[in-house]
């Protein structure tokens, strides 16, 4: 084997050997194969045919073995092998103390939320639960006079969001904070972002081999996959303007949240790209009902 094509044919051969679940990025075994391939040599995802028969050199065959080993043997997400991962068209860096970035929200951002936001101009983001500050930087990128926090529980995962917001020259408009929820939270915004702890005990049990790479501490939400949710609720009517948002992903767990909340005005969002189990509520709906919501 000696071209990229070589490794691009090898590469979809012993994927479609193996037990892999796909589920970080892509969905299929070509396209993981082209992931793998090009990105590690740095060669471009679309338009490459002209490099399709150059011949690699050594380090980049060893370099190419060793990725598909690992994916493989150790089952390991791609991003992670990669050390990126994309989001509403943008690169950010990944490793293990974070989630692979993968919400709808970047779907929503990218319609600048609309129509639910109108003729909001927001001024202050939180994005709660932030991991690799994906969503709070692709905020800021949308609304970019908004100044944008990126919240989360984990000094580790902070670290990663740094550097995201380094890479994309943010650093004038985007902070992190670490905080418990709402904990270390002061003041209010006009817009919260989360994409929480949602998944539920018997989900976690059963999640494919790939998923046990990524941070428990951003999967796992006690048994019904509610408890970062219920926290949420209790805290966001304490920190949304008038007139704010907030959008919450709770994913499988929409329907424990429907049955424990039945009060609640949820306006569950739909997505041309795939993803559910996301809820908006504006600071009047939190309101009306803040007496009745417990943490």
């Amino acid at each position: 084997m000696q071209t990229v094509r070589d490794y691009l044919r090898y590469a979809c051969s012993r994927f479609a050997d193996s037990p892999l679940f796909y589920g970080h990025g892509t969905d299929n075994v070509w396209d993981e194969a082209v992931q793998l391939v090009m990105r590690s040599l740095h060669l471009p995802l679309e338009n490459n045919t002209l490099f399709l028969d150059a011949r690699l050199t050594m380090a980049e065959r060893e370099l190419l073995l060793q990725r598909m080993t690992r994916r493989i043997d150790q089952r390991i997400p791609l991003p992670y092998l990669l050390g990126e991962a994309w989001f509403m068209g943008l690169p950010f860096y990944v490793d293990e103390r974070v989630l692979v970035p993968r919400s709808p929200l970047g779907e929503l951002l990218g319609n600048g939320i609309q129509p639910w936001l109108g003729d909001l101009e927001p001024g202050r983001i939180l994005d709660l639960c932030t991991g690799s500050g994906c969503i709070g930087i692709g905020a800021a990128m949308v609304f970019d006079a908004a100044e944008v926090d990126l919240a989360d529980l984990s000094a580790d995962a902070l670290e990663v969001a740094a550097v995201n917001i380094d890479t994309h020259e943010l650093n004038d408009r985007v902070r992190t904070i670490r905080s418990d929820v709402f904990e270390s939270i002061a003041g209010r915004y006009d817009i919260i972002l989360s994409n929480p702890p949602y998944v539920d005990a018997e989900d976690i049990a059963d999640m494919p081999a790939e998923f046990r790479h990524e941070p428990e501490l951003g999967l796992s939400a006690g048994h019904d996959g509610l408890e970062i949710a219920h926290r949420i609720l209790a805290g966001a009517g304490n920190h949304l303007n008038p007139g704010g948002l907030l959008i919450v992903e709770v994913g499988n767990s929409q329907a424990a949240l429907q049955g424990a909340y039945p009060e609640l005005p949820f306006t569950w969002l739909e997505f041309e790209n795939g993803g559910d189990g996301v809820f908006m509520l504006t600071a009047e709906d939190l309101a009306e009902i803040k007496q009745t919501v417990n943490p």
